[in-house]
């Protein structure tokens, strides 16, 4: 794990002053890295039938379409207002440096539905508190949410479902 996590690199002052934004770019450059990281978060899931994964914009895409295909399961995608074609359901949420809405296509599931939601980095929890309350409205069935990386120090795991948070790294 140390080697992926070297790879990955800090950018002081990103997106404001005082915050130091985990760049991802560089693992996911290296192709023997990406791949590594994408076996190791799958294999977790192997077996636990999973039906589709949900894809945070942006990086969350990248991550989940690479689960998505090893896993052999359907991606579905949240994204910024304005994005998607079709009736939507949205959620605005607070982040460490402002606010957000994010949507959903309102027939993504069939309920009762397995969805594995996939972010590339859990910081304080908005973000993926709003996609969890968004699954959980549409009627799927949270098996957990997968990160590449979490910032342990903002404690955002504990916003979401006991026991439903799986990180690669610790930061």
């Amino acid at each position: 794990m140390e080697e992926l996590r070297s790879i990955i690199r800090d950018i002081p002052d990103f997106p404001k002053k005082g915050i130091v934004f985990k760049d991802i770019t560089t693992l996911l450059a290296d192709g023997k890295s990406f791949h590594r990281m994408i076996d190791l978060i799958a294999h977790r899931y192997i077996g636990q039938k999973i039906d589709k994964i949900v894809g945070v914009e942006a990086r969350g895409f990248l991550l989940g379409s690479a689960l998505a295909y090893k896993l052999g399961v359907g991606i579905v995608l949240v994204r910024k207002p304005g994005k998607l074609p079709y009736k939507t359901l949205k959620k605005t949420y607070d982040l460490e440096y402002g606010t957000d809405t994010l949507e959903i296509h309102e027939d993504a599931f069939q309920p009762g539905e397995r969805v594995l939601i996939a972010d590339d980095l859990l910081a304080t929890g908005g973000t993926v508190t709003a996609v969890v309350e968004l699954v959980e409205e549409l009627g799927a069935d949270l098996v957990e949410c997968a990160f590449l990386a979490e910032l342990d120090f903002l404690k955002g795991r504990d916003r979401l479902p006991e026991n439903k948070v799986f990180s690669l790294l610790h930061f």
